[in-house]
């Protein structure tokens, strides 16, 4: 056998004397047609969103993340699969990082994220490196799609113009403003993964007693009655109410606050003048007077409305309430100047009034990751430490 192997290694290496150079040199060329064939069509397999999902800690977390955002599903009908994102076009880069990604290949098979909680647990890692090769090649895969010498600057918001011709200035990293648009943040960073998730715990320990003032920590179902038959409209989160009866699993509350005649009145806001929402009644709700009562008028000298003091009573069901208001304020304080320092230093809580803040908070929110519920307590938040309540003045 050794003999055999032996004879086999020196017939390949000994110089060819009956076959020409012309058929060696075609032989090598289509051997090399036939590598290069076969490596471009692994490496295109490779680099299909399918590849990527076949592996279960990727199916079952990022990607149907990515499945609700405006990447995946858009008016322009154009989708961004994991490649576009992940993997550079040109060929040098997209070798480069192949060759990167071996090591997230075998982190798969060795099982250092294989698990649900072990991917939470390794998930700010993984996207401080992302992070990083984005802002060392300047969002390159961003802007095989977003180019900021095609962008039509008139078409933006104000502030949308100044902020992202600044960013065409330098040739701005697009992950610097916008992480967190395809996948969800790390929890320390995230508040609808971290700031809700407190809020429940606190919300488990509460104890419900008639005349006692409670804290909403979500947006809350509201009805007209007990059995939970008419609806009464929504609860906003971290807005006060008073327990009028505790019924087994049922909380029958007074919300107190101002509505403007206008209309049906259905929304019910904190503080005169003020539009900082405490509840939205349904339509039956806003016009029975057995549930809302209130005779005290006043006119805002600024719009010209007719305000109106009201109180409302209806039925909830018995959670997602805490009794301090400041366990919600610190969770929100937290999370809006985590996520609101990304791209700038955030403006002070009373840099702004009540009512001017709704309008700056807005223009935000594309560049962070809140939920529903988050979006409403951090601009509560900031309303309620507007220069309109603030000891001191910005």
């Amino acid at each position: 056998m050794l003999t055999f192997i032996k004879k086999l290694w020196l017939t390949f290496w000994r110089p060819a004397a009956k076959i020409s150079l012309g058929v060696l040199t075609l032989g090598g060329f289509i051997s090399g047609i036939i590598f290069w064939g076969g490596f471009n069509t692994a490496l295109e397999v490779a680099n299909t969103e399918k590849f990527c999902i076949s592996c279960h800690s990727m199916r079952d977390t990022v990607y149907p993340e990515l499945q609700g955002t405006i990447h995946w599903e858009n008016n322009a009908g154009v989708r961004a699969t994991c490649p576009d994102c992940h993997v550079p076009h040109n060929w040098t880069d997209k070798i480069a990082r192949k060759m990167q990604a071996s090591k997230e290949v075998f982190g798969a098979i060795v099982g250092t994220i294989d698990t649900p909680a072990k991917f939470e647990a390794k998930r700010l890692e993984l996207a401080q490196h992302e992070w990083k090769r984005f802002a060392a090649n300047k969002s390159l895969e961003c802007k095989s799609c977003h180019s900021y010498s095609s962008m039509k600057w008139d078409e933006m918001s104000p502030r949308a113009q100044v902020q992202m011709k600044q960013a065409a200035a330098k040739d701005q990293s697009c992950i610097d403003c916008h992480k967190g648009i395809a996948h969800h943040l790390p929890a320390n960073m995230d508040s609808s993964g971290g700031m809700i998730s407190e809020l429940a715990t606190v919300a488990q320990n509460t104890d419900y007693e008639k005349g006692n003032t409670y804290y909403s920590m979500q947006f809350i179902p509201m009805f007209e009655d007990e059995a939970k038959t008419q609806d009464g409209g929504s609860l906003e989160p971290a807005s006060a109410v008073k327990v009028v009866a505790v019924k087994d699993d049922m909380l029958q509350i007074e919300i107190s606050g101002w509505r403007k005649e206008k209309g049906f009145g259905r929304v019910i806001n904190q503080d005169f003048g003020m539009n900082i929402p405490t509840a939205a009644l349904s339509k039956t709700a806003a016009q029975n007077n057995k549930i809302v009562t209130g005779t005290t008028e006043k006119e805002d000298d600024v719009t010209g409305l007719k305000w109106q003091q009201v109180s409302a009573t209806l039925w909830v069901e018995k959670a997602k309430f805490v009794s301090n208001i400041n366990d919600i304020w610190s969770v929100a304080q937290s999370a809006y100047k985590t996520n609101c320092s990304v791209c700038h230093t955030q403006p002070a809580e009373n840099h702004f009034d009540a009512n001017t803040w709704p309008g700056m908070f807005n223009g935000m929110l594309a560049f962070v990751n809140f939920d529903t519920d988050s979006e409403a307590i951090v601009l509560k938040y900031l309303q309620n430490h507007s220069s309109d309540f603030a000891k001191e003045k910005h």
